[in-house]
């Protein structure tokens, strides 16, 4: 069984993610403890609300130090929702500008379209190499709830690096809805509360646990 820490940065959802994961078959802890999150064979990233209250939170379990440390030694990360959006450079929100973890190159904005929040099922435009979206079908839904999102990819391969895989969705403007680099993975999109579909989801990611 792997042991997976759902990171406790005072972010909320933590206790849906839990239950989620457990149902495809994680041990899994709830913790703020630095060691057991890094020392655990994988780490899930939650995150809702405003980017510059998760960065607060996340700084303050040094979050930031065990996300990248995990990464240096190949150890997977999952994130979610704001958990995703953290990882990239900076977030934008009401004209702040606040700086995130920096895993990846990026912006995260206010999403252009006439209904926000993007509340609810969409679907998903995920790679055919894809491990966390196999053996789902491209019309599966997954449930999103979000104004903010990153709108272009700014990550692009060089000699002897390989380009993440992207997955995208659209509400008013397309937006990245799912990463997939190595050891580090993210949804926009909440699993925990996507049904079989997000439990098909977890298992797959379980399944890149060694």
């Amino acid at each position: 069984m792997k042991r997976v820490v759902v990171l406790d940065y005072g972010s909320g959802n933590l206790r849906s993610a839990e239950r989620a994961l457990a149902r495809v078959g994680a041990d899994v802890t709830v913790t703020s403890d630095f060691d057991a999150a890094l020392d655990c064979d994988g780490l899930v990233v939650p995150g809702v609300g405003a980017f510059a209250a998760c960065m607060a939170g996340l700084s303050g379990v040094f979050g930031e130090r065990i996300i990248a440390r995990r990464l240096a030694g190949g150890r997977p990360v999952l994130g979610i929702c704001v958990g995703m959006q953290i990882l990239f450079a900076r977030g934008v929100e009401h004209g702040v500008e606040t700086e995130g973890c920096g895993e990846w190159p990026g912006t995260v904005e206010r999403l252009e379209a006439p209904v926000l929040p993007h509340m609810g099922w969409n679907t998903v435009k995920a790679p055919a190499e894809s491990e966390l979206f196999a053996g789902l079908d491209a019309g599966t839904r997954f449930y999103f709830v979000h104004s903010y999102g990153v709108r272009e990819w700014e990550l692009h391969p060089g000699d002897g690096f390989r380009e993440p895989l992207v997955t995208w969705a659209e509400h008013g403007v397309p937006f990245v809805a799912a990463v997939e680099n190595g050891p580090l993975k993210a949804t926009q999109f909440h699993p925990e509360k996507s049904g079989d579909a997000g439990a098909v989801l977890l298992e797959n990611w379980l399944k890149t646990v060694p």
